[in-house]
């Protein structure tokens, strides 16, 4: 029997589009949590205004961007121009899908721009944004009970399992880790962006409601052979047994810290999502120092565990894994935050060069220049 998207089991396509709070809002960046994606197509449908006003008013305290969150997505300007997309915060949310770009991603729509059908759906998701169940939206009022059906038989939390994450002990000496920070503190460190597409091209920007943290570039020789001698001969071999991966190639020697001062935190993300960052393959956090409270990562996408390495260890974790670092509470955690890559993806980033406002310095990781 053939499969019919979406369908209960199928992970949902990411896409961005716009919201009342944000142009371009990344929908895969709320995983960690129950999601609702109503289909509404039009408001001015009476079958749609009921079924989200059953949503949102029935089901208002759940929505509270911690254990579920709703989003409608409205493909009729109409609905805008009437005040009907409002969000309300927290966990309501309307996606402005005027082209029907993300409605078509979903096939929810069929036809051309003059003639075509919508199937107005509800999909409950997991934590991993995973389907549920998919609810039709028709006439007959089935959709408000079936919906109600659902929630109750939702456990009050989604189950924890392990993030498919590596943990290297070893990989810097602690007298090198004291090196690096001393190397930061000397270096005068930058308030660090968060990478964002827009206008064709991929761009570094300061945005402190999703990032706090200040960073340093190495780019004296001598340490950056150093520590990709370490890297080399110590994690390169670790990621090849455990991922089997072959990493040739460092993206950035990144010296960062994130300070309890400044607030600092990285909210949940992925670091593969623009054009010009999608050959990165492998993130690692490798952290210097032990003398801090929270700054752990945590992987949402798999429950609220959190993860640390020690000093001098890595956690190394694809760059398609959704991640954050939750807020420093007390003292300052320095780590080394470079991203590894092959062949093969280096010749994805020379591709995609010409979408990067500024150079990302690449280099073989025993230290020759990259290309």
């Amino acid at each position: 029997m053939p499969l019919v998207f979406p369908s209960p089991g199928d992970p949902v396509p990411h896409f961005a589009a716009c919201t009342g709070g944000h142009p371009a809002f990344r929908f895969d960046t709320v995983a960690g949590r129950y999601v609702v994606l109503s289909f509404l197509g039009t408001l001015r449908n009476p079958a749609m205004r009921s079924a989200v006003h059953h949503i949102v008013e029935r089901h208002r305290g759940w929505f509270d961007d911690r254990r579920a969150c709703f989003f409608g997505v409205s493909v009729d300007p109409v609905d805008e121009r009437e005040g009907a997309l409002a969000d309300s915060m927290p966990g309501i949310r309307f996606f402005r899908d005027f082209d029907r770009a993300v409605s078509k991603l979903y096939g929810v729509i069929d036809g051309d721009s003059a003639n075509f059908r919508y199937r107005p759906m509800t999909l409950v998701l997991d934590h991993r944004l995973r389907v549920l169940a998919v609810i039709p939206v028709d006439p007959d009022g089935r959709h408000n009970t079936e919906f109600d059906a659902c929630v109750a038989g939702l456990p009050a939390l989604a189950p924890e399992t392990a993030a498919p994450v590596l943990n290297v002990p070893g990989v810097f000496e602690e007298d090198f880790c004291r090196h690096l920070i001393a190397h930061f503190e000397r270096s005068g460190a930058r308030s660090s962006g968060i990478m964002e597409h827009a206008d064709g091209m991929t761009t570094e920007f300061i945005d402190d409601r999703h990032k706090k943290r200040r960073d340093v570039l190495v780019t004296e020789a001598e340490l950056k052979e150093e520590i990709g001698a370490r890297l080399l001969r110590r994690l390169v071999p670790a990621i090849s047994q455990a991922f089997q991966f072959q990493a040739t190639r460092i993206e950035r020697y990144l010296l960062a810290c994130y300070a309890a001062e400044e607030g600092g935190f990285f909210s949940p993300h992925r670091d593969n999502t623009t054009p010009a960052t999608a050959h990165r393959r492998i993130a690692v956090t490798i952290n210097l120092n032990s003398d801090f409270d929270g700054g752990d990562l945590v992987f949402p996408e798999f429950g609220p565990r959190s993860y640390r390495a020690p000093v001098g260890g890595a956690v190394v974790f694809s760059c398609s894994l959704m991640h954050q670092v939750v807020p420093v509470r007390r003292g300052r955690r320095f780590a080394f935050l470079p991203f590894l890559h092959d062949e093969a993806a280096e010749q994805v980033r020379l591709a995609n060069e010409k979408f990067l406002s500024d150079a990302i310095i690449n280099r073989n990781i025993s230290g020759g220049n990259a290309g």
